[in-house]
């Protein structure tokens, strides 16, 4: 189970009126969060039957509890509803929990016929689900000593943080503070390039500028590698800190801060990015052997291509005959035949024939962005 589990300290039932229950009524159980606000407040008053009072209980362990029977599980046209387990609450109400949280129940806990559930529980939420926790489970140990820093409302203030220091959110997820610098940005614009007569026939385009939005806080949780294979610095930029972060983990300056930073000053966040460096660079073999195998050419049925940059401009779609193990161009479509093919060779034929480059892409300080092999 996540640790970053909301445990409340008080919960609200809302309740209709179900013949098929214990109880003859049936529970939305929402809460409190720590700021006092009530959540799903909206969805809770759309569901509820006005008519029955809603009750308020502390969220302290509680024993009592026992499975009732499943609810759900079945699909008429559109209106799919998933299967979840009934649980008597013994404040006199019954709920519905999911069938992974009642397997994680079963996990840490006992079910003894005629008594119900073995244990004390809370209630706590993932996002908008609720969930039943046992109190004996291990993880309840930590959820609790993250929800006791969260209630207690000691948030991280500017002036603690320290370059290179580690912070916990409240999300439960620890960021490393980077430094405070001028955040940077794009705006897109829309311009019209051609009038027309009115609106019809006008051609627009759409026009980036930068934007610097002033001094920003940067975090991050480190790098991550990017779908196009660069890696980057994953950030959170803030304006303020405002309750973002409920406990400082350490204030000794990480071991790859200089590591770090040199991502942080390749990011956009930190830079913008100057086209007119953009630099144009030949593969070398053992680069272009490394990109080509990184398609994986020869794993799929169909689709075996992928293009190449030969110029800044020019590209050719190269495709992969799996059988004959060897690349070829492909030609027009011939009836009866298929697709022309026009033979190239193995990998170093292809390299040789088509000389292919890739792109450096650079930013305002010098520094390298990424580098960009389809464009």
């Amino acid at each position: 189970m996540k640790t970053n589990i909301f445990i409340p300290e008080k919960i609200n039932a809302g309740f209709q009126n179900r013949t098929d229950t214990y109880t003859k009524k049936l529970a939305y159980v929402i809460y409190f969060d720590q700021k006092g606000v009530l959540r799903k407040e909206s969805s809770w008053n759309g569901w509820r039957d006005k008519s029955i009072d809603n009750v308020i209980h502390d969220n302290i362990p509680t024993s009592g509890f026992v499975l009732n029977k499943k609810a759900g599980g079945y699909s008429t046209g559109w209106n799919h509803r998933q299967t979840y387990v009934r649980v008597y609450d013994p404040r006199d109400f019954e709920f519905e929990i999911s069938i992974s949280n009642l397997l994680y129940i079963l996990e840490n806990t006992n079910s003894i016929k005629g008594k119900g559930l073995e244990g004390d529980f809370v209630y706590g939420f993932d996002g908008k689900d609720l969930l039943l926790i046992p109190t004996s489970s291990p993880d309840y140990i930590e959820i609790s000593q993250f929800n006791k820093i969260l209630h207690e409302k000691n948030y991280v203030k500017s002036k603690e943080l320290v370059i290179g220091g580690t912070y916990k959110s409240k999300d439960n997820t620890e960021y490393i503070y980077m430094g405070r610098f001028d955040l940077k940005d794009t705006k897109s614009e829309r311009v019209e390039v051609k009038n027309g007569n009115g609106n019809y026939g006008r051609t627009y385009n759409y026009v980036n500028h930068n934007v610097n939005k002033g001094k920003y806080y940067f975090f991050t949780t480190g790098v991550r590698e990017g779908y196009d294979g660069n890696k980057y610095l994953s950030m959170l930029t803030l304006k303020s800190l405002g309750d973002k972060f409920i406990e400082t983990t350490s204030t000794e300056c990480v071991d790859n801060y200089a590591e770090l930073f040199e991502y942080l000053e390749r990011s956009t966040d930190y830079s913008h990015y100057d086209k007119t460096k953009d630099e144009h660079v030949p593969f070398t073999l053992d680069e272009f052997k490394e990109f080509v195998s990184e398609k994986k050419l020869d794993s799929y049925s169909y689709n075996r291509r992928f293009t190449l940059r030969t110029s800044g401009y020019n590209k050719e779609e190269i495709h992969f005959n799996n059988d004959k193990k060897e690349y070829y161009k492909q030609g027009t479509y011939i009836s009866n035949k298929g697709y022309e093919e026009f033979p190239i060779g193995d990998i170093e034929q292809v390299f040789n024939k088509f000389e292919p480059i890739y792109k450096n892409e650079y930013l305002e300080n010098g520094k390298l962005y990424r580098r960009v092999t389809s464009w």
